[in-house]
């Protein structure tokens, strides 16, 4: 049987016990489907032990050793391996892929994609309740027992922000604790998420138009297979990759409409990334800017339908899928999915006021004084439990920086230059998504240069946040001098970016 038969799911989240039970209910909704799980506790002693299980049990177990003393590089190494038996063997209609606690998702989507596996959605698993703990949590990895190499120096709120932005659906776990506020929180970090919950076994088509996570049910089909189960073999060993579809080329002068299209890596930046629409503060078009399908990509709401029965061996004509199933096939994009996490083109939350939860959403059109804006750094990332974006500062014009909060911690590095200061003929090979999003708010004077940041947090004061940013941009007489002038102002951010 061809890998293409095979799908693969990934389950990930530092929610250990949301994450375990979203994969219980795949195990025990989909049948013929297995968890791989690459458990990292004993790395320490120089393997990861690797479990192989279903509805029933343990099936088999292995240890895969370290790869130059790193954890995560020996889950990589072992990990499409077997999947392949697995789908070699033609036994598996779906292996999950359960994530140990701080791996997270990127990384292995892209080892799953590469590896020529057809990957059909990605998923993190959530506690509303422990939301707001863990991303204030700055405490090390490491501190917690759960860094996955010697080198790690990422911390809990970082990684869990990473986990739950990546992951195009939200399994969401019942919780006595959870209330409003943090329902709201989580529909605010992530509003273009799916979220399933993960204790619903199935729904009837009443009960689904009744929730916001599914569309009008579809009629079940005769019996049960995920999609591609009775199709004819596929080789997808040598298949290029899904190409975007994007706007024609345009040709012009480059400040005076909207930058062309052009597929291939883009050099600049390091990026593939997709666009999002500034020109609405905080709303995104995402991958849909360049006409790929946002359902698929992972990266915007989708049109949700009803797989058919599940969880027995013969369908249950009155009821319709399980929710958390009919997410695991939905289908995974995973260059969209990189590209909505870019800082050039991210699709960041829009503004939003709910429960006591608010999200800012600051975009401007003048540079930052370095040191004004470092001498504001440590109040701005205290403001809100989670804050992102791209900024641009008066010492640097030309370079794209990326913001990320969380926990109490900054991180600030370089993306790469703004589109506006390439050169004519380095246009060419910049990727579609990435021309798009600086097409949807360029600027005829500064083109992509722009402040867009979003912070986002129980009990936020915006007004006195946006007082704070806005004194930290150029004063008139300093905007006024020009880019030459600006480039001499005292170099504050040398020791984040490593100069």
């Amino acid at each position: 049987m061809s890998s293409s038969h095979l799908c693969v799911v990934i389950v990930g989240g530092l929610h250990a016990d949301a994450r375990r039970a979203a994969v219980a209910r795949l195990l025990a909704d989909v049948p013929d489907s297995v968890a791989l799980h690459h458990d990292l506790v004993t790395a320490a002693a120089g393997t990861v032990v690797r479990t192989i299980r279903d509805a029933t049990g343990i099936v088999s177990a292995g240890e895969a050793p370290l790869v130059d003393d790193c954890a995560c590089c020996a889950l990589r190494e072992d990990l499409v391996p077997e999947l392949r038996r697995l789908a070699d063997a033609g036994l598996t209609r779906l292996a999950v892929v359960e994530l140990w606690d701080s791996v997270e998702p990127k990384a292995m989507a892209e080892v799953v994609a590469a590896g020529g596996l057809r990957l059909t959605s990605v998923i993190t698993a959530v506690d509303p309740a422990l939301l707001l703990p863990y991303l204030a949590n700055g405490d090390d990895l490491a501190e917690v027992g759960l860094a996955a190499a010697a080198t790690d120096r990422r911390t809990v709120a970082d990684t869990f922000a990473r986990q739950l932005e990546y992951a195009p659906v939200l399994a969401v776990a019942a919780s006595a604790q959870a209330d409003d506020e943090d329902r709201a929180l989580l529909a605010q970090l992530h509003p273009t998420a799916r979220q399933v919950p993960i204790d619903a076994l199935d729904v009837t088509g009443d009960e689904a138009r009744e929730t916001n996570w599914f569309a009008p049910a579809r009629t079940p089909a005769a019996a049960w297979a995920p999609p591609g189960w009775e199709a004819d073999p596929v080789d997808t060993k040598d298949a290029a990759p899904a190409a975007s579809i994007g706007p024609s080329a345009t040709d012009g002068p480059r400040g005076g409409g909207s930058p062309g299209m052009a597929t291939g890596p883009d050099p600049a930046s390091g990026t593939d990334g997709t666009a999002d629409a500034d020109t609405a503060p905080g709303a995104g078009a995402g991958a849909g800017a360049s006409g790929a399908d946002p359902a698929a990509a992972g990266t915007g709401p989708r049109s949700e339908g009803f797989g058919s029965a599940v969880g027995g061996a013969g369908p249950r004509s009155e009821r319709t899928g399980s929710a958390l199933v009919d997410a695991a096939f939905a289908g995974f994009d995973v260059e969209a999915a990189a590209a909505a996490q870019h800082p050039a083109c991210a699709l960041l939350p829009a503004e939003a006021d709910e429960a006591g939860v608010g999200t800012l959403v600051w975009h401007r059109r003048r540079p930052f004084h370095p040191e004004r804006l470092y001498a504001a750094l440590e109040d701005l990332t205290c403001a809100a439990v989670r804050s992102r974006g791209r900024f641009w500062l008066a010492d640097r014009p030309d370079t794209l920086l990326h913001w990320d909060a969380a926990g109490g911690a900054l991180c600030v590095e370089s993306a790469g230059p703004w589109l506006a200061s390439l050169p004519d003929a380095a246009w060419d090979m910049v990727p579609p998504v990435r021309r798009a999003a600086a097409a949807l708010d360029w600027h005829p004077e500064h083109g992509d240069c722009c402040q867009h940041l979003v912070f986002t947090s129980p009990g936020l004061d915006g007004e006195g946040l946006e007082l704070l940013l806005e004194s930290c941009l150029l004063t008139d007489v300093e905007y006024a001098a020009g880019p030459a002038a600006w480039k001499r102002l005292p170099p504050a951010f040398d020791s984040f970016l490593e100069v």
